[in-house]
């Protein structure tokens, strides 16, 4: 299997992403920036994509970045970390510009850039087991991945600050209690709940949530009424997709809608 491998289902419109370095728990290097950026690029204009699960292959979900490859030339690791984010930022900015809702299905070790990809995600999963952490304050670095974006839209500029400042680390129970979490299972049960989740949120009306995620991002840098207008302007444009009017139609009728994505 390749570092990160796309498995796309044609009959659900569900792309699984799966993270495959498990022998350094998916810490990310170069090749792994570029094989995600390669995977999940494509997907964004891909209008057959309905949900996106990203996921990680053995023990963690993803333990941040190869911090090992900065050692190996410190007079290189400004070099290093330019490759790095220029392969990884698109991926970021990827996820949150598609359509389709963005799932994530952690266990093991979150942290560092893995804490940024479960931040840029629209629902978060996680195993009992979990553990959460920055990791950045542990080597002395600034977070990066859109960290300082999404985490004080998620949890607070104060409680981000704690999480960095005081070096925590959140178990899976924390982490949903301060809402970096939506959903906890068993360990054993992270496959079969995830898979319940994507095929609920994939049958779904894909252009109105991308609609949806579009205008709550944009929420936090507009006045009331620019976004009163934005709102007007997303409804306009739902009244022209086929999901509109099997939506309506279904309500209607007072029965469940077969949502198109289209």
């Amino acid at each position: 299997m390749s570092l990160a491998a796309l498995d796309f289902d044609a009959v659900s419109g569900i792309a699984w992403i799966s993270i495959n370095r498990p022998q350094v728990l998916n810490a990310i290097d170069i090749p792994l920036a570029y094989a995600l950026r390669d995977c999940i690029l494509p997907l964004v204009d891909d209008r057959r994509v309905r949900c996106v699960v990203l996921r990680g292959k053995g023990p963690a979900f993803m333990a941040g970045g190869d911090v090992g490859r900065f050692a190996e030339d410190f007079d290189q690791a400004e070099t290093v970390v330019d490759e790095l984010l220029g392969a990884l930022n698109p991926v970021i900015e990827a996820l949150r510009a598609m359509d389709a809702p963005v799932l994530a299905a952690v266990h093991g070790a979150v942290a560092g850039a893995g804490l940024a990809f479960v931040s840029a995600c629209d629902i978060v999963v996680a195993a009992d087991s979990t553990k959460f952490l920055m990791a950045y304050d542990r080597v002395g670095a600034a977070p990066d991945c859109g960290t300082t974006y999404f985490l004080p839209r998620i949890l607070g500029v104060r409680r981000a600050a704690q999480f960095m400042l005081l070096s925590e680390t959140l178990s899976a129970a924390e982490a949903k209690d301060i809402g970096l979490v939506n959903f906890l299972v068993p360990d054993g049960a992270l496959s079969a709940r995830i898979e319940e989740l994507a095929r609920q949120v994939a049958a779904g009306p894909t252009r109105a949530y991308g609609q949806y995620k579009r205008l709550v991002q944009d929420s936090f840098s507009s006045p009331l009424h620019d976004q009163l207008e934005a709102e007007r302007k997303a409804f306009r444009a739902a009244t022209r997709t086929a999901d509109f009017i099997e939506g309506v139609s279904a309500f209607l009728a007072k029965r469940r809608a077969n949502f198109k994505g289209r």
